[in-house]
This record gives C-alpha cells, structure tokens and sequence, in this order.
C-alpha cells in the first residue's frame, strides 16, 4: 500500500505500526479478525489529509461531517493554546467557566427563542441518551409514568449507545443485532423524499398520515418524539419536506408529546440554513448538536431546552437532571467551540453553501445516467449518489484514492459532505472521482453480466 517514495526507515516504521494496528486496534464497524487496509494520516491542512507515504488526499467527508472550517485551521490552533495555558479540564459539578458559560450565551444567541437551557456532552451519542432522559424524567415528574416510550420515524440513526440504537430504524439500520434487547418504540414510516429518482415530489396531505395514526393510538404511553430535522443522515442520506416537520410539530402539541430535533448532523449550516429546523419554522422542545460544534477539532456536544421542560423535571422538590459526564463542559472543547462558532458567522457561509450546492447540482448530474445510479439528489453540502446495488469499499477505496480524494461509502451510497472551504477545483476533483468510479463500477457489472 506505501509507496517507495518512503524512506526505507520510514517505511520499516510504518509497516511495523501498520501491522499492529491489524491486529490489536479496532476500527468503527469494521471486522478485528479480516480488518479492511487503512490509510496512515500523518497531518492535514485545509482540506487535505496528507498520507505517510507523501500523497494528499482531498476530504470529502469533513470527517465525519464535523470539519467545516477544514483542518489546521490557525484560529481554532490557537484558541486551544490559549486555553491549554489556563485550564483543560476542570469537573463541572460544583464549578463552572467562562468558555463554558460563552458557549451557552452562544447557542442560546443563535438557536429558536425557546430553547434557553444548555446541558454539555461529550458526544452526539450521549447528547441524545441526555435528551431522552429529559423527556422521560420530565413526564415522570408530572407523574404521568405511563410516558415511557418514545416516537420516531424510520431510515433514522442517532448513536451507538442504547437509548439511541433503541430510536434507531431495528429494520434497515445498523443495530438489528441488539433488536430483542433495546427498549421497544414507535416506529412511524419514514417521510416522502423530497425526489423520486431525481424528480421532485409535491407535498400531500397523506404523507403524515402514518406518523398522525400512530401518535393517536399510542400518545398516552409516548414521552417524546425524535427525529433529525429536514435530512435523516446516516440512515439513508434522505431529504423530506419541510411540511412533514411542521405537522410533526402540530401533532406532538395536539397530543402534548415533547418534540425531539437531532441536529447532530445536519447543524452550523449544513443543509444550508444554520440549523436545518429553520427551514419549517418550528421549534423543538429539546434540540442535540455535536459533530461541528468545535469545528472537529474536539469531541463535544450539547442538549438545549426549553423552560417547560426544565420546569416539569424540577416540579418535585429536590428534583434534578440525573446526568453528569465526566468531561462535561470541558474547557478547551468549549474555548474551541467559541472560536468556530464565531469564525463561521464571520464567514461567507452561506455563499459558500450556495455555491457548493451549485457545483455539486451541476457535476454530480451526469451520474444519472449511469446504470448502476438509482437516484442524485443534492442539499446544501450534501452530495448524494444512491446505487441499485451496494457498493464494494474494499474496491472502490483504493480507487478513489488514486484519483486524490477520501470518501466513505457506505451501502448503496456515495456522497460528499465537504468541508466549508473547499474551493472549485478541490469539489471538482471529488465529483470527477465519484463519476469516474462508479462507471467503472458500472462497466465492471456489465461485463460480470
């Protein structure tokens, strides 16, 4: 896999550090026993990783959708030097910080009018374990202990933990392995895209009309209701319409059930609004954020809420969120958090999402008319391109990385979720990669056939 432009000292190490990671160091969703190869990061600048062996490979994936300023970013380095100098970590029970408490001014400042509370995680996982235990406390405090369940909408995915595997879809998600043991929800049917093999679906009243039955019938035993606003992300990459949030939103007041908006993913302006719930203009009752919270420099989340429901989980005297991550609140995530917040506003984002939105409209078309090509849809800086069949990563991997790019596919699904910054020729070379091998793809099919 390395090169020879290695130094044959550089490349003993290398493979010596490569050999141990196959063997002892497990990688996300991959197997321990036959690992996939990986590739050896050794530094990244702006949107490049740069290999061990020399070459440099342009992020399509922000890593993981949390890199929106790009790497290396000197405003972020520095933000974490002056901090490292003060404080890195100090518990957040009994004391607090101002990194901490600018962040919460922050979120509060640029988030709906309702959500006025901020509770700090250390993950997006523990972000949406925190938001259930919200919803389920505050009803237990009303004590209304029939509310033990909760709602959502299938091709969803908000963690690896088990209170948010239990809301993912047990069917066609990850986690159907642990489906007889994970607490049992509601499952309403996922929302009518936004396209239907590239052509756009208008909105009909019926779409609701599986969610609107089940929350009837099952209201009394529902606490809340979950849901990734606008883009079900890891769960399928699918885009529905702003009508569907909206009557989500009425129902769950008709039936006083708790809104739940996940916007892990889809949040600092990813969908092309800075959160994705603007564009229903609807407010939830609670809301998680992580991924580009820092930038990706760290590991951060967070819960906000609502008065209503900090009310209802302290009606009882002595009644308190029963939650405290030990890294909660930490102070350089959070004096990170600051700096890319604030470098974000400052930019031209949302000229810089309408323009990768253009770019990746008019390169990633061309796909459709490949064979192997369900469907290209497009929103904001998300570039999709779904496949009839999955696709192979140990083959295409190392062919998109020839062509000088890093993406994940993952099942039927190649897309790009860039970095902010990404200039023209850098997205340009990312759509030529994901034509070029999946007609390949398609050629190699043919001939199979």
């Amino acid at each position: 896999m390395l090169k020879s432009n290695m130094t044959p000292k550089n490349k003993q190490k290398w493979q010596e550090l490569l050999a141990f990671d196959a063997h002892h160091v497990w990688h996300p969703y991959t197997s321990m026993k036959n690992p996939p190869p990986v590739l050896p990061v050794v530094s990244a600048k702006g949107v490049y990783l740069e290999l061990a062996d020399g070459r440099k490979l342009i992020d399509g994936m922000s890593s993981w959708w949390s890199a929106l300023h790009g790497y290396n970013h000197p405003v972020l380095n520095q933000a974490l030097i002056e901090q490292s100098r003060k404080v890195s970590h100090v518990m957040f029970g009994g004391l607090t910080h101002q990194p901490a408490i600018t962040l919460a001014q922050k979120l509060i400042g640029i988030t709906c009018d309702n959500l006025q509370h901020v509770f700090f995680a250390d993950s997006g996982s523990v972000a949406v374990e925190v938001s259930i235990k919200m919803a389920l406390q505050y009803w237990q405090a009303q004590g209304n202990t029939q509310k033990t369940r909760l709602m959502t909408i299938r091709n969803g995915y908000y963690g690896d933990t088990f209170g948010a595997m239990a809301v993912c879809d047990p069917v066609n998600g990850m986690h159907g392995l642990f489906r007889n043991i994970l607490a049992e929800h509601i499952f309403a049917d996922a929302p009518m895209t936004t396209t239907l093999k590239g052509r756009p679906v208008n909105w009909a009243p019926e779409f609701i009309d599986d969610f609107a039955n089940k929350l009837a019938k099952h209201h009394e035993q529902i606490a809340a209701v979950i849901l990734e606003p606008m883009v079900q992300n890891a769960g399928g990459m699918r885009f529905y319409h702003p009508e569907y949030l909206q009557q989500v939103r009425r129902l769950c007041d008709k039936y006083q059930v708790l809104l739940i908006l996940d916007e892990i993913a889809t949040g600092f302006g990813r969908t092309g609004t800075l959160f994705a719930y603007e564009q229903a203009n609807v407010q939830p009752d609670i809301m998680t954020i992580g991924k580009a919270l820092t930038g990706g420099m760290m590991t951060l989340s967070a819960v906000l809420t609502s008065d209503k429901v900090v009310d209802g989980i302290e009606a009882q005297d002595g009644s308190v969120l029963m939650h405290g991550p030990t890294f909660m609140a930490n102070p350089l995530a959070c004096c990170v958090a600051n700096a890319s917040i604030d470098l974000l506003l400052e930019s031209p984002w949302k000229e810089q999402l309408s323009q990768i939105e253009r770019q990746l409209k008019e390169e990633l078309a061309p796909c459709s008319s490949l064979d192997c090509v369900k469907e290209v849809r497009i929103k904001g800086a998300i570039g999709v391109v779904e496949l009839y069949e999955p696709i192979d990563t140990v083959w295409s991997q190392p062919l998109f990385t020839e062509r000088g790019v890093w993406l994940r596919p993952f099942g039927k699904l190649v897309y790009v979720m860039p970095p902010f910054i990404i200039n023209k020729k850098e997205l340009g070379t990312i759509t030529s990669a994901i034509y070029s091998v999946l007609k390949l793809k398609g050629t190699n099919e043919q001939k199979r056939g």
